[in-house]
């Protein structure tokens, strides 16, 4: 059993509400040819998600929400 702590964040951005969850990485398979992923951070909306950015543990609550701010106007207001 892993010691992963799922985190969540909520962000309040140009008047909408973004919800982020943070899952735990995956060892490599090799016999699936699947590579390792790390512990990041997802947009939830909608029953979907998509990968933000990697997490880094203890991160501060207003550095999180400036970095998650700067990701949505790339990739969601563009």
């Amino acid at each position: 059993m892993s010691g992963y702590r799922v985190e969540q964040h909520r962000l309040t951005h140009r008047g909408r509400v973004f919800h982020f969850v943070s899952y735990e990485g995956a060892p490599a398979n090799l016999a699936k040819q699947v590579a390792a992923t790390s512990p990041s951070w997802y947009l939830m909306s909608a029953g979907k998600r998509w990968e933000v950015m990697p997490q880094s543990v203890g991160q501060d609550p207003a550095e999180l929400d400036r970095l998650f701010a700067e990701w949505l106007d790339r990739n969601v207001f563009a």
